[in-house]
């Protein structure tokens, strides 16, 4: 499939945790042809099912969150907006950069900054907090009232484009990369006979307290998941013990998020790929959907698969392409046969 088409076309919807409709609305037109129905459910997530045809078929959810972080208007301040974060937001990176305010139509805004011939020393070398900063939107007091009602999301303005010949750029990459990957995987298993009904699912509200994973999968009970998200890549500044090389491959997690039958099926399939892989030691909360779909109902047998992203919750977001076609074979390569494996508790 174009990747590089799809993830430019969900990256480039505004979508913050709580007002996803826009961004599933979109995924939605991109799923529809792989499954034999989709829906959005009562809290925004986008559903879809492909059924096997067999009864009693165990159930697989793939799980790939929509949401992106982002702010939301708290007050008018002279023309100027006061706002509020929606995720992590690290306060450092706002201050001059471009945000795109979620009206109908979208307005275009700055984040307010003094130049450096105005500030001190000690103010040059000292951080912000979000409650002292501006969103200027180029309007007056009552034009910015009337406009942009106390409420109103915003998110980084960012489009998706290739930063030299493998990598791609871009804002909400966490985690539409992985949602086009999930789509990348359901064209690999198009025409492939499958012994489960797979359910996938583009989360909402994963950035902020995971509402969208908890609600989809207690209404599917599923009998196993797998959560695709992303985890951080390397760059020159990071540690080497806690980041993962672009390029080299997915990353499969292991610990307690992460149930041991699961984690061993996806090693055993790249190595049958013959694929570089590598692997992530969780010792405890994944910071996945993986966390809260482990505990729906009964409980989930659940795996978690991330691809090594650069520059996690700021604009400028990077995946490898090899990455996100490896992630997506080996992804389909586990849903086949899976439903031998998965063990009957009742």
């Amino acid at each position: 499939m174009d990747v590089e088409n799809a993830l430019a076309r969900l990256a480039g919807e505004g979508g913050p945790s709580g007002f996803e409709a826009p961004v599933a609305q979109a995924a939605r037109k991109l799923l529809d042809p792989y499954m034999d129905r989709t829906w959005l459910d009562p809290l925004g997530n986008l559903v879809g099912v492909r059924r096997c045809g067999r009864p009693g078929a165990r159930r697989l959810l793939l799980d790939a969150h929509l949401d992106e972080i982002g702010f939301l208007v708290t007050g008018h301040e002279e023309g100027f907006l006061r706002f509020t974060t929606l995720g992590g937001v690290d306060p450092r990176m706002l201050p001059d950069r471009e945000l795109t305010v979620l009206t109908d139509p979208p307005l275009s805004g700055v984040v307010a900054c003094l130049p450096p011939h105005v500030q001190s020393r000690e103010e040059m070398d000292k951080s912000l907090p979000v409650s002292k900063l501006y969103l200027d939107v180029g309007l007056s007091q009552a034009q910015a009232q009337a406009r942009v009602p106390v409420g109103t999301p915003a998110v980084y303005r960012a489009d998706c484009a290739p930063l030299g010949p493998d990598l791609l750029c871009g804002k909400a990459l966490d985690d539409r990369a992985c949602f086009v990957l999930l789509l990348d995987a359901l064209e690999r298993l198009a025409g492939e006979e499958l012994d489960v009904d797979l359910y996938v699912l583009g989360s909402v509200r994963e950035e902020t307290n995971s509402a969208g994973a908890i609600a989809a999968a207690y209404g599917a009970r599923p009998d196993c998941c797998v959560a695709v998200d992303v985890t951080h890549g390397d760059s020159p500044d990071a540690p080497k013990e806690k980041t993962f090389p672009l390029g080299g491959g997915p990353v499969i997690g292991l610990g307690p998020n992460c149930t041991r039958w699961m984690s061993r099926r996806l090693e055993a399939k790249a190595r049958e790929l013959e694929m570089p892989y590598q692997v992530e030691v969780m010792a405890g909360n994944s910071g996945t959907n993986g966390w809260p779909l482990q505990v729906s109902r009964e409980g989930v047998a659940t795996a978690v698969l991330s691809v090594p992203l650069r520059y996690m919750h700021t604009p400028i977001e990077t995946v490898h392409r090899r990455d996100l076609a490896d992630t997506a074979r080996l992804l389909a390569a586990f849903v086949k046969g899976i439903g031998e494996e998965v063990p009957r508790y009742a």
